[in-house]
């Protein structure tokens, strides 16, 4: 079991930059791919970056990439998004992910392939 823990949401106005961590604890997540996923009012939730086990493989969503990275560190079993040229379209509770491989290199990008989700972190954009 692993249990996931956001921080790092608020509000900020547009052009601004937040950092969100997500903290595991339980069973050891260096064997689990990781991703964020945000999901704003009246929307599906969606995938905004994902990474591989190893760290070496990320994925980003077109909407965010050049403006978001994600980046991980498995001997603090932390995971974070660093996100700038915050848009008020970046609105959003953001939530983070992990599930189990076996593979070093593979990541997620579906919802469904995700195991253990964190409580969210909302992230408000000012215009």
């Amino acid at each position: 079991q692993v249990h996931l823990v956001e921080s790092g949401g608020g509000l900020v106005q547009a052009g601004g930059s937040l950092r969100l961590s997500c903290a595991a604890s339980g069973r050891t997540v260096s064997t689990y791919a990781m991703g964020w996923f945000r999901q704003a009012p009246g929307k599906e939730r969606e995938i905004v970056a994902a990474i591989s086990w190893s760290g070496g493989n990320t994925y980003y969503a077109d909407s965010v990439k050049g403006r978001f990275t994600i980046s991980r560190d498995n001997a603090k079993n932390t995971v974070a998004l660093q996100m700038n040229s915050l848009k008020p379209e970046d609105t959003a509770v953001y939530y983070c992910a992990a599930t189990s491989t076996s593979s070093l290199s593979k990541y997620y990008t579906s919802q469904y392939e995700y195991d253990y989700w964190g409580q969210g972190s909302q992230v408000t954009v000012s215009s």
